[in-house]
């Protein structure tokens, strides 16, 4: 049986709030973070981040989770599910969200990305649906290379991309260089808009 909204609501506040009052943060992902406050007060703290998600294949998780860390020390959000997906939640509908809502879709190809089915591909294809609607003078998806692979036509014809390789350091370099900027020229715009 179905519980009523109402009701799981009342559930899910809570469970944020028995979390707050035991001094846990409490994070919703791409929104931002409710921290414990003085006098059980309770303070919402939005995310500011850009949003990147990190697109992979699991044999090139040890390149992405560095790529990952290098993202957050730089003070971007990146989301990849291997950090972000809870227990029992619906990864396919929890992918497509964090893909829709991020500012940045970085995809991870190798020579086992290219020669795997699955959910990867998905990605790329959702990935490449979202890019449609964003603005023609903004970046959303960043194609990287972590070997000398082969990017598939559909991409490579229409998107350059970035190799980390044999230089990680060189290629991660230009990689955050485009989304600071990128950044920075979506915030000038947001301004102007304002005001």
């Amino acid at each position: 049986m179905k519980e009523p909204q109402n009701l799981l609501t009342s559930r899910i506040v809570k469970i944020v709030r028995d979390a707050l009052e035991c001094g846990a943060a409490v994070e919703i992902d791409g929104l931002g973070t409710f921290r414990g406050g003085r006098k059980q007060r309770f303070r919402f703290v939005p995310q500011k981040k850009s949003r990147v998600f990190i697109a992979y294949v699991e044999e090139d998780l040890r390149q992405v989770k560095k790529l990952y860390a290098t993202f957050e020390q730089s003070g971007f959000h990146a989301w990849l599910d291997k950090k972000k997906l809870m227990p029992g939640q619906n990864w396919p509908r929890a992918i497509e969200t964090a893909i829709q809502t991020s500012d940045f879709f970085v995809a991870c190809f190798s020579r086992r990305s290219a020669s795997k089915r699955g959910s990867f591909h998905s990605e790329l294809r959702f990935a490449l649906i979202c890019a449609a609607r964003v603005p023609l003078d903004e970046i959303f998806f960043i194609p990287v290379r972590l070997d000398g692979c082969t990017v598939p036509g559909r991409i490579s014809k229409q998107i350059q991309y970035v190799d980390l390789f044999p230089d990680w350091d060189a290629g991660v370099r230009k990689v955050m260089a485009v989304m600071k900027v990128q950044q920075e020229n979506r915030k000038k715009k947001r301004l102007a808009l304002a005001g």
